[in-house]
């Protein structure tokens, strides 16, 4: 069987992508259970986080979120048997690469998937719904009436928080970077409260949410990165979008909750004073954290059959791309490694 793999080069350069023939699967121990693999989406994999918690290797699994058929369960698993439908996340220090027809996972990184959903959506949507649940439910808590800004809603992760937002009975506010992004979200339904396109770099995000909430502020911000410099500082032009650190503190209400992606996030003194003022929080959102403590085990399956669940009855309606063949899973991976795909990648066996 043939799997795919990320190789690391020499620091500084960009990792490769390649095909390697696996020996056969060791003997199905205890808790795991063998899957056949019938999709696998991609996501970006990180590198340092992974040398930062010591889990770096020459060559790194590709394809973490799978969906797929149990044909064998070990001694001592539970909540599942051959032939069940399964779905969810292969661990941050996994040997299996997901992108191979078979692979051992435990028992407790997978749940049922639910028979009306198909194999692509559910590899497709499990990422951006774990990240959209933690942001809105554990790092802060979205209510009926609350106002929720989601930057770069036409993403897969923006579309997903964004539905979930709004079933929670929120007023959601979103950013576009292109006229085809905010032709997207404006077509959304049930309807984005108001689509900011910041596509021209004239419209100023934090005086639109400040207009649309009375004055008041919004109550959640979910960010897909800011600015943490001045402009001529900025190189690239996919960061000329993104709020400055400065806009967000100032439209964020009082009691307000700003979820961040940025991992440099940099507040000065007056940052800090502003959100103290406020009683504002920030939180940072690492999804990987379900996986890192075994005490957070039960949420996190809560988490994933909630997803399916909300997947079944189209609350969650995800932003996918054309199903792709493995023979052109290197060359998708290579896109979305360089953050070039707009739409969630999988791969379809």
């Amino acid at each position: 069987m043939k799997a795919l793999y990320c190789q690391q080069n020499s620091p500084g350069e960009e990792v490769t992508f390649v095909f390697q023939e696996r020996e056969n699967l060791h003997p199905t121990r205890d808790n795991d259970v063998k899957v056949q693999v019938r999709a696998c989406a991609l996501s970006w994999i990180d590198t340092k986080l992974l040398s930062e918690m010591k889990m770096e290797k020459e060559l790194l699994p590709v394809g973490r979120e799978i969906s797929g058929i149990v044909l064998e369960v070990g001694r001592k698993v539970s909540f599942f048997q051959p032939d069940d439908e399964v779905v969810g996340i292969l661990p941050l220090d996994s040997e299996e690469s997901g992108l191979c027809e078979v692979v051992l996972v435990h028992e407790h990184y997978l749940v049922h998937k639910p028979e009306k959903v198909c194999w692509v959506e559910a590899a497709g949507t499990v990422r951006d719904g774990v990240r959209a649940y933690t942001a809105l439910h554990y790092l802060s808590q979205v209510s009926p009436g609350k106002s929720v800004l989601v930057m770069d809603g036409a993403s897969p992760f923006g579309t997903i928080t964004i539905q979930l937002a709004q079933h929670r009975g929120a007023k959601v506010i979103s950013t576009a970077y292109s006229l085809e992004d905010k032709q997207f979200l404006e077509r959304l339904r049930p309807a984005v409260a108001r689509v900011i396109d910041v596509s021209n770099g004239k419209i100023d995000v934090a005086e639109s949410c400040l207009e649309e909430t009375g004055g008041l502020g919004v109550d959640i911000v979910v960010d897909a990165g800011v600015k943490l410099y001045s402009a001529e500082d900025e190189s690239t032009s996919k960061s000329q979008l993104l709020p400055h650190k400065h806009d967000i503190i100032t439209l964020l209400g009082v009691g307000g909750h700003w979820i961040t992606t940025e991992r440099n996030l940099q507040l000065d003194p007056p940052d800090s004073h502003s959100l103290f003022l406020k009683g504002a929080t920030v939180s940072f959102l690492n999804d990987e954290i379900w996986n890192l403590s075994n005490i957070q085990q039960g949420k996190y399956l809560c988490i994933l059959e909630d997803i399916m669940e909300k997947l079944s009855s189209s609350v969650f309606r995800p932003q996918l791309d054309e199903p792709i063949p493995l023979y052109e899973a290197k060359v998708s991976m290579e896109i979305v490694q360089k953050n070039q795909a707009r739409k969630r990648q999988v791969v379809q066996f």
